[in-house]
Order: C-alpha cells, then structure tokens, then sequence
C-alpha cells in the first residue's frame, strides 16, 4: 500500500530535498506540499532541480487535507503552535524543525530562551537519528527532526562517550550556507557572505542540548561555528582529551563496532591517498555521514576526530526519511541510497 505523504512549508531547502528524496522512494506518494507566499505555483518554480520531475504545484496550508504522514519542514516555533491541527490531519508526524527534538521542557526553556509552546506533546516525539534511537523509531508514530550539527557530533563522538572514554571535546564546525535556509538575511548577502570565514556561534549553541540529551553529560564539550564559501556540508574537527591512552587499533576497533552494520556511517581514515579523511563535498546530496580520526603520535590520550555530512541531507531531510522508514516498516535505506557526486 502506498503511503499519502504532505509536506508542510515546502518552499524551504529542507522542504525541497524533502521532495527530491520521496520522488525516488517507491513506496511514497506525495500529494499536497503547502507555501503561503508561493500557493498556486508549481514546485518546480522554486525547486528547479524537480522541473519535470515533479508536477504538484503549491497550496494554502489552510487547504490541507489527511493523509498518512506530515512532514513539518516549518519555522522554529511554528509546528508547535500548530500541533493540533497536523495531529488531527495525519497520524503519523515527521517535524524537521527544533520544536520537539528536546523530551525536556526545561532544557527547551534553558535553551530557546522561552517555555516550549506545547510542552505535553514533548513526550510523544522520538528525536529522529536512527543510528542511535532506532529500537524506538519503529513503529513510532511522531519523530523530531535533528540539528545538523549536533547529528554530526552525536555520531562522530558516540562510541567513545558510550565507552566511558571522554574526558573534554574541543571542537569546530565548519557550516555551508544552506543552513542558514532559503530566506534571505544581512549575513547571507552575497558580497558580505562570499569569501568569508566567520566565526558566528563561538559557544553555548542550541545544538548542545541536543547532544547532552544522547549522550549524556559525562564529558565537558565546547565548540564553535564557522561559516566558510560552501552551500551544503557540516564539517567537524573535534579534538578529544581522554581519560586514558589508547592505540589507533583500539579506536578502530571501537568504531567498527558500532557502525560496521551501520547503511549511512562509513569510516574515513587512510594513510595516505588525497582523500585520507571525510570531506563535505563527498557527501553532499547523500544520507552518509562519514567519520575519520587520527591518534596524537606524542599523546595517546588525545584523539582528533574529523567527520562530515551534507546539512540538508543526513542532517534534516535524509534522516526525517530514513525515520519514515522505520515509522512505517519499509526498509531503512527506501530512497536513500544516491551515492553523491564525483568530483
């Protein structure tokens, strides 16, 4: 049976590559995708990429009708304040943005800065990264989408704060311009943005909360953001004191045990060769995250960490898809397996 599929704000990056990832997906149908400004016009007006691909054209988000599944590709605050009226449209929930990604209504106000506009439905939402929560997000009904940079530190770090191994994370994240999505700001203008390498989060971001949430506060964790000349891609150096020596076979060993059977976590980390460690441009417009390190040579206790994924992909879109997957008992990988492009 074929799964009637709505995307809520659909003119958005996320909501495009929403688009792009369920046209390929075998059992999806996607009928209604709403924009308030650009109702009555064709996806393909704002999303040129689906030109002949796809032939819906834009809605009223008042025009929604059920279907089986939303998606909530909205702005922060907005599924929230709504989320009434998409639980009664549809059974199944897919939110992309941040409104439901933290169980705690503290941790949401510590965080955002306000009280969580529907703190009762908090507990009703899986934060949606298979890779660690994927016994819950079968058969789930409601999933959280996940921040881009905290999926990439979730994944990167998490083998070694399950093994007790953390002792401080320093890290920086280098961020294309996507994320900061499709509507213009004084930042994202082209000669203020082009050629730039800004520092614009240097602590205390959102996203931490999200990692203290998964993997605990076992470990102290700082890092910052850096927006670099690139559209799409996340791109961590992390580096990571332990709290006791190891060897490189040790951490490869720990590494391929938690992501070996992993279909979108590969691991990067060659002697030699030019593509020795992850890079962004690898995996842009894919569902992988790739993960390398490098052990100290004068320091066994200090391990750096290098990982990447494409922001829209395995940190928004891809991943909202794979939880459909598991949602709805399709295999993980349906719609997901474009392996990128080269060079």
């Amino acid at each position: 049976m074929t799964l009637t599929v709505g995307i809520v704000g659909g003119s958005g990056y996320t909501g495009g590559e929403l688009l792009r990832l369920l046209h390929g997906h075998p059992d999806v149908t996607v009928t209604q995708v709403t924009s308030r400004e650009n109702a009555g016009q064709y996806v393909h007006t704002i999303h040129p990429n689906l030109r002949g691909v796809v032939t819906l054209q834009f809605i009223h988000p008042d025009a929604l009708q059920p279907c089986d599944l939303l998606f909530l590709a909205v702005s922060h605050g907005a599924a929230a304040r709504d989320i009434e009226r998409y639980a009664a449209l549809a059974p199944r929930l897919i939110d992309l943005s941040a409104d439901f990604r933290l169980a705690d209504a503290d941790a949401y106000a510590r965080w955002y800065g306000e009280p969580h506009p529907a703190p009762d439905w908090l507990a009703r939402f899986v934060y949606g990264l298979p890779e660690l929560n994927r016994d819950v997000l079968r058969g789930a009904t409601h999933a959280s989408g996940v921040g881009c940079n905290a999926t990439t530190l979730n994944l990167a770090l998490a083998p070694l704060a399950r093994a007790g191994l953390l002792e401080r994370v320093s890290a920086e994240l280098k961020v294309g311009s996507s994320e900061g999505g499709a509507t213009v700001n004084a930042g994202s203008h082209h000669p203020v943005r082009s050629g730039a390498v800004r520092v614009y989060k240097a602590a205390n971001h959102r996203h931490t909360a999200e990692v203290e949430q998964m993997l605990g506060t076992g470990f102290a964790l700082r890092f910052a953001l850096t927006a670099i000349e690139m559209v799409r891609g996340v791109h961590l150096t992390a580096h990571c004191d332990l709290r006791q020596p190891v060897s490189e076979k040790e951490i490869w060993k720990l590494y391929r045990a938690a992501y070996n059977s992993e279909p979108f976590v590969r691991l990067v980390s060659a002697r030699s060769g030019q593509h020795r460690l992850p890079e962004p441009r690898i995996v842009a417009g894919t569902n992988f995250c790739d993960i390398g390190f490098e052990l100290d040579a004068s320091d066994p206790q200090h391990l750096i960490l290098v990982a990447a994924l494409d922001n829209l992909g395995k940190g928004a879109a891809g991943s909202a898809v794979q939880c459909l997957n598991l949602m709805c008992g399709f295999d993980e990988t349906t719609g997901l397996t474009f392996p990128g492009l080269y060079p």
